[in-house]
């Protein structure tokens, strides 16, 4: 595919994903795809879900679904993207920082995603003040 095709797909990924459009988004997919988050955070370890189960919860509207996502590069299969993780915690708290990703296509498919986040630290700490709100308030 051309570096306009490989891009055009990528995009059409993200706004699957921002639609919660679960059958397009499988179909993009090559049958061997892999995703890499980066280890510091919970579905990047394998211990606290996937990056759905995570955020799912906290982007309750379009506007926390939004991902702004932007090509940066792209040369031959591979496509670089700079895009935006948002979401809300059930008590209000905001959260919004740059995500960098890579993304290899493979037969007119996307089949390695790689992502480099500007702030683990803050993606973390967010996380982990949204589980706990949402805990405490399941007790309630």
């Amino acid at each position: 595919m051309s570096i306009r095709a490989n891009s055009q797909l990528v995009l059409e990924v993200f706004s699957a994903i921002e639609q919660r459009d679960d059958k397009t988004f499988r179909d993009l997919l090559h049958r061997d795809f892999e995703i890499h988050w980066p280890p510091s955070l919970p579905y990047g370890r394998g211990d606290g879900g996937t990056w759905s189960e995570t955020w799912e919860p906290l982007q309750p509207t379009a506007t926390e679904r939004k991902l702004d996502p932007r090509i940066i590069a792209a040369s031959g299969d591979k496509t670089v993207v700079l895009w935006r993780q948002r979401g809300v915690s059930s008590s209000g708290e905001q959260f919004e920082g740059e995500v960098l990703g890579l993304y290899q296509l493979r037969e007119g498919k996307l089949v390695r995603g790689q992502m480099f986040y500007f702030d683990t630290e803050a993606v973390a700490s967010f996380l982990t003040r949204a589980s706990e709100q949402a805990r405490r308030q399941s007790v309630i």
